[in-house]
């Protein structure tokens, strides 16, 4: 297993973790890579920190850009800095278990895949384990288990966590450029999908990443809708993100097979129909079976009830969360 692979590291202010990661990657059990590292403008000594290692480490490579790009256009930068075969995802702030790559490489291989992602610990800002699971906590593992030979295991919600990720270069040209148009739709849910659409996923359960959470994370393990005690606040969460999934599949609608096509602009216009409807509505039922009739009975109900019935889920929903509150799974 000779193939080089191209490691993609976008930082910003990452001054308090980014040595760290960089130690953690530079000693993988593999060996034969590149480390690319764009920093976005850092005001700190994040600068300084990748320029030592570009200096002591003939792998490593470090843009300084002159303008601020934002999250999205510094990793679309760094994707398109890619020459190799394959390219792997990190975060800054985040440490790599020495055999990361080299289990990443196998099971791609292994499994004839086109990306591999995996599941990851979660840790402190102290590398104290808070979950051993990531999966497991948001509820993905099962998700995955089910639709991980479908395009459905990206599509409806996002199962590909992008710090876990290696892929193909060959598929980049059809994930640039980018989406932009929604925050409820990240680089990662947009790289994982378009992969699925157009070759295979796999799945490694094992954890090689030590997920650090630290309070300034662009994205963590926070689930917004535990926050809510009204039905209402849940319904509305749930509704703008669809909006905003499916807003972006729409405005992106020819990088999509035709067969899915005309499921993304229906999935809209019902989302967009239902955010007017405060009580009850039975319209375009057919549209949302399409898109959840593979999910559990239990799913399938719980969400047709908060997106269409929240009149008749109110005392259910107020039940539930009072309940929650006992077990201490809810905090507000």
């Amino acid at each position: 297993m000779d193939e080089k692979i191209d490691i993609l590291l976008a930082t910003y202010n990452g001054e308090k973790y980014v040595d760290e990661q960089i130690k953690s990657i530079l000693n993988q059990t593999y060996k034969n890579f590149n480390l690319i590292i764009s920093d976005d403008c850092s005001k700190d000594d994040t600068p300084n920190i990748l320029k030592k290692y570009e200096k002591i480490d003939d792998r490593v490579k470090v843009y300084l850009q002159k303008t601020n790009l934002g999250v999205v256009k510094n990793i679309e930068f760094l994707l398109k800095q890619v020459t190799n075969d394959f390219y792997m995802l990190s975060d800054q702030d985040d440490v790599w278990l020495k055999e990361k790559a080299e289990k990443s490489i196998e099971k791609l291989k292994k499994e004839n895949a086109d990306l591999v992602f995996g599941d990851l610990e979660v840790v402190d800002k102290t590398l104290n384990t808070i979950y051993p699971s990531f999966g497991d906590f948001m509820l993905l593992n099962k998700k995955i288990k089910k639709y991980i030979n479908s395009y459905k295991v990206n599509y409806l919600y996002n199962c590909v966590t992008g710090c876990t990720v290696l892929s193909k270069k060959t598929y980049i040209d059809k994930i640039l450029p980018l989406p932009q148009n929604s925050k409820f739709l990240i680089h990662d849910h947009w790289i994982g999908l378009i992969v699925a659409l157009n070759g295979k996923l796999a799945y490694m359960s094992e954890k090689y990443i030590k997920y650090r959470q630290h309070g300034n994370n662009q994205v963590g393990t926070n689930k917004i809708s535990h926050g809510f005690s009204k039905i209402e606040q849940v319904r509305e969460h749930f509704i703008n993100v669809k909006l905003g999934v499916f807003g972006t599949y729409v405005e992106n609608n020819d990088r999509f097979p035709k067969s899915i096509q005309k499921l993304n602009i229906d999935s809209l216009k019902y989302f967009k129909m239902i955010q007017k409807k405060k009580n009850l509505n039975f319209r375009h039922w057919n549209i949302y079976h399409k898109l959840y009739k593979t999910e559990n009975l239990k799913y399938y109900i719980m969400n047709f009830v908060i997106m269409n019935l929240p009149l008749l889920g109110k005392p259910i929903f107020k039940i539930r969360y009072c309940i929650l509150r006992l077990l201490k799974k809810r905090t507000r």
